[in-house]
Order: structure tokens, then sequence, then C-alpha cells
């Protein structure tokens, strides 16, 4: 498989506050990689880093094949989706305006979205099961659904690569489970995912390839045989074996 975002030698983080340092990763079309780390560790730097959201400190992103600064914008929308996590919005759009939102790099510049605009994004609302919500004001439906909104606006986008910044954080148990299967389905359909979680399980469930992350570099990043075992893990998050072994996990 063809490689569709990729970090060579990257280094993040902000003026006078290196985050992450020495990192290389690749994710191959119609592949999830999950990303797994403790709080703090640079997760959602590295997103906005490879999403071109703040620039890399030192090495290079790589988008299709293409340096990541040569894009504009509008391209990059074009190719990935970012899932970051809910916060309560500060306008009230209601949830089918924020999921029509993701159309705007396909819609021409001062116009309107379509009715094809309109019918994606109820489609997508419809894949999630919150269609009911499409005329509620999105300030004021719960977090959890408030994160299914975003995760419907990136499905509307049509982007060949979704970035996931911990998708299922503020879900209840039904709604973790709809939003894994629909990572799933991307996945069958040739869309790449790369998506952090605090859940080993919920990685080991739609993931191909696992990266693990401490205090700003990779542990380890592959298969599951060779990433995710206890030791690896109990490494990952300060525990010893012996405590692991004790917690629940997969």
């Amino acid at each position: 498989m063809s490689s569709l975002l990729r970090a060579e030698g990257l280094a993040f983080g902000y003026p006078g506050r290196r985050v992450g340092t020495d990192l290389d990763l690749d994710i191959a079309q119609g592949e999830v990689l999950c990303l797994l780390g403790p709080n703090g560790c640079g997760k959602s730097t590295l997103f906005k880093t490879l999403l071109g959201l703040i620039p890399a400190l030192k090495g290079r992103a790589l988008l299709a094949g293409r340096a990541l600064g040569d894009y504009t914008r509008r391209e990059i929308a074009h190719l990935v989706a970012y899932v970051p996590q809910a916060q309560t919005g500060t306008f009230a759009y209601t949830v089918e305006d924020i999921v029509v939102m993701g159309r705007a790099a396909r819609v021409g510049l001062l116009a309107a979205p379509s009715r094809s605009d309109r019918r994606m994004a109820s489609e997508a609302l419809r894949r999630l099961g919150i269609q009911h919500l499409a005329s509620r004001p999105y300030t004021e439906v719960s977090g959890g659904e408030r994160q299914l909104a975003l995760i419907a606006r990136a499905l509307a986008q049509e982007a060949s690569l979704l970035v996931m910044d911990e998708p299922t954080a503020s879900l209840d148990f039904g709604n973790q489970v709809r939003v894994l299967n629909e990572i799933s389905s991307l996945r069958q359909q040739g869309i790449s995912a790369f998506l952090s979680t605090h859940q080993p399980d919920h990685a080991l469930r739609v993931g191909d390839r696992f990266a693990l992350m401490k205090s700003g570099r990779l542990l380890a990043c592959g298969r599951a045989p060779e990433v995710m075992t206890p030791q690896r893990l109990a490494q990952l998050y300060d525990v010893s074996p012996a405590e692991f072994a004790k917690a629940p996990h997969p």
C-alpha cells in the first residue's frame, strides 16, 4: 500500500518548547493507525503538526508524497479531515450546520451549500445515529453528542484520511461501539484513519498498526503481536508488570 501521510525525522512543538522529536511514521491508504500514550506526551501537538496547523520544528511531513507545506489549506482539507476533542461551541449553529461545514472545501468561493451537500450531511448524521439532532443547537447538546457531530462533519468532508483525537473519549458505550464500527467500515472503503485513544481494547478492535508514544518519542510502532504486549504497555503507562497484570485490559 502506498503511503498517504508520512513523517520523517519530525520534531514538533511551539516556539521555545519542543514537545516531540526524532519521530518517523507513515500511514498507508486504507490503514488504521492507533496512537496510544499517557496524557501530555504530545499526541494532540503531533496531530496539529501533521495537519499543518502548526509548523514542524525540524524534519518534514509528506501528504500523498508531497511536502505538507506545499499545500493550501483548501487542498489539505480535500485529503484530510480532523476530528478534535469536542468543545462547547460559541455560536448556536444547528448540529446539521456544523456537519455541513465539512463540505466547505468542496463548495465554491462565496457559494452556498447545495442540496447535494446537505444530503451528504444528512447521510453522515444517519450513519452515526444522530439525525434526530439535526435541528438542535450544537451548544445545547451533550458533550458526547457534540463529539458525534464532529465525526459526522469529518465523514461529510469526503477526505482520504481522518485524524481523530480520542474520538470515543466522551461517548457512552453504545456510541463508542457505533464509532468504532464506523472506523472499521471506512477502512473497507479505502479510507485511512490516524486516531489516538487511551483504550487498548478500542485500538485492538479497529487498528492495523499501533504507535506507542511517551515523552514526545515513539517507543514502538508496528503490528499488535510486537507492540501491544503487556510489557510494552506497562512501560508506556509507568506501571509495573505486576500492577498491569492485575488491571483490566485486553
